[in-house]
């Protein structure tokens, strides 16, 4: 892995109220660390923003971020599905361009958070094991596991979304991974049901969450009830798991939040459901332990303001009968 040092921050000012464009939020927070803005993240530029003109990019609560070269006539942004729309010459933060680099569109390079690699190192698949990505888009684990057994193991990605599976499908082939990769789409709660015929070594389970962890984060909304409808919903895919699982398999879980709601909470209440499930160490050096669950000192926890990572969490699990 390559890590890459992130400088800032920087001051950037609303000097002309006429020059300002509005991004959206996901847009905008690639901004922040020194990204282009591309045409898809505009939610408004003003028809009077000319090509060449000098702007300022801020979100949609109106927080400066970034200021840019606009690359295109705003009055024809309406005929315009995708390229760069503002080159970034300033941003708050200030990270390399990697997805504008050669290496990266010649399939070398894959950005991926600390926290996210270790999912695979934990899971430690071997060759020739059968291994499901259940949650897979937008497919950086899957690729990892591909890069980690060499492609000598037999890997289903599954994943509900037409448009995540499609846009996953694009990023391998990036990478040259699709030779080694089946992909199908399905909701993998009831792989157990639409696949009972498969049975796996190991299986990851990084299920949709509040994201609470993700950086960076300009803002976020969330309710309590959200969470506790997301470790609703990641529960069932554990169960679904676990009854795909080979006796001795191992399931990873994972999520980029930071609530014990999603984390410990789920998998306390998958072992109390499932008593052939139990909890294995992680066997990651880095990050702190869970909080305060019987399990905790099991699981791993990387924690923003401590590791300077992405906030995530991991569990790790084996089928014992």
């Amino acid at each position: 892995a390559i890590y890459f040092y992130v400088e800032g921050p920087y001051n950037i000012e609303l000097y002309n109220y006429d020059n300002v464009v509005v991004a959206d939020k996901y847009a905008a927070e690639s901004v922040y660390l020194g990204s282009n803005l591309y045409i898809p993240g505009i939610v408004k530029c003003p028809n009077s923003i000319r090509k060449g003109s000098e702007v300022v990019i801020v979100t949609q609560k109106g927080l400066p971020i970034a200021e840019g070269i606009s690359m295109i006539n705003c009055n024809e942004i309406k005929y315009l599905k995708r390229g760069i729309a503002i080159e970034v010459t300033k941003s708050v933060y200030r990270a390399p361009k990697i997805v504008e680099l050669p290496e990266y569109k010649a399939g070398l390079i894959y950005p991926q958070s600390l926290a996210a690699m270790y999912v695979t190192k934990a899971l430690d698949p071997k060759p020739n094991d059968i291994v499901i990505d259940t949650c897979a888009a937008p497919g950086g684990k899957t690729g990892h596991i591909v890069e980690y057994t060499m492609g000598k193991a037999f890997i289903i990605a599954f994943d509900h979304s037409k448009k995540r599976l499609e846009e996953m499908k694009r990023e391998l082939e990036r990478l040259k991974h699709t030779p080694f990769i089946e992909m199908w789409r399905a909701d993998s709660r009831f792989l157990h049901i639409d696949f009972s015929w498969i049975k796996a070594d190991k299986i990851i389970v990084d299920p949709p969450c509040t994201s609470l962890g993700v950086r960076p984060k300009l803002y976020d909304t969330k309710r309590y009830k959200d969470v506790i409808s997301a470790s609703r919903y990641q529960l069932q895919f554990l169960k679904s798991a676990s009854k795909i699982l080979k006796i001795g398999g191992t399931i990873v879980y994972s999520t980029c939040t930071i609530t014990i709601e999603e984390n410990e909470n789920v998998i306390e209440n998958i072992i109390e459901s499932d008593k052939c499930l139990k909890v294995v160490d992680t066997g990651i050096a880095r990050g702190s332990k869970g909080i305060a669950t019987p399990y905790s000192h099991s699981y791993t926890r990387f924690h923003p303001h401590i590791h300077d990572t992405t906030g995530y969490f991991i569990a790790k699990l084996t089928k014992i009968c």
